[in-house]
């Protein structure tokens, strides 16, 4: 089954940007669905953005909507999250996760997905 493993977070200032990464293997990531999700200390997993096998769709929570861009390059088994405009309230541990889908199948639900990654800390400054 697919292994993923998160890089790119760290700590920046309110308005800066930080672009995530998460590599896939063991697995072709283009069998999957995949998201980022992120948790704040003392809440929930939230979900942040999905993209498609073949990343025709794409979802984005409202809180991110206009500053986050979703990609993946399957041919590198990559997934990625460009976050501009970041926000102190944007600070939280993001992880990467993904589940065998069909095409175009997308979720935002955190037991949809069966394949996480350990996580990568992002701190923003005010």
């Amino acid at each position: 089954q697919v292994q993923l493993v998160e890089s790119g977070g760290g700590s920046v200032q309110a308005g800066d940007s930080l672009r995530l990464s998460c590599v896939a293997s063991r697995s072709p990531l283009s069998a999957y669905a995949v998201a980022w999700f992120r948790q704040a200390p003392g809440k929930d997993r939230e979900f942040v953005g999905s993209i498609s096998r073949a990343g025709t769709v794409r979802q984005y929570a409202d809180s991110v909507k206009g500053r986050f861009i979703i990609s993946r390059d399957n041919a590198q088994n990559t997934l990625s999250l460009q976050m501009n405009g970041l926000k102190p309230e944007d600070t939280a541990v993001y992880y990467c996760a993904a589940f065998t889908a069909v095409t175009g199948e997308v979720s935002r639900t955190v037991d949809r997905y069966r394949h996480w990654g350990q996580g990568t800390q992002v701190t923003v400054s005010s």
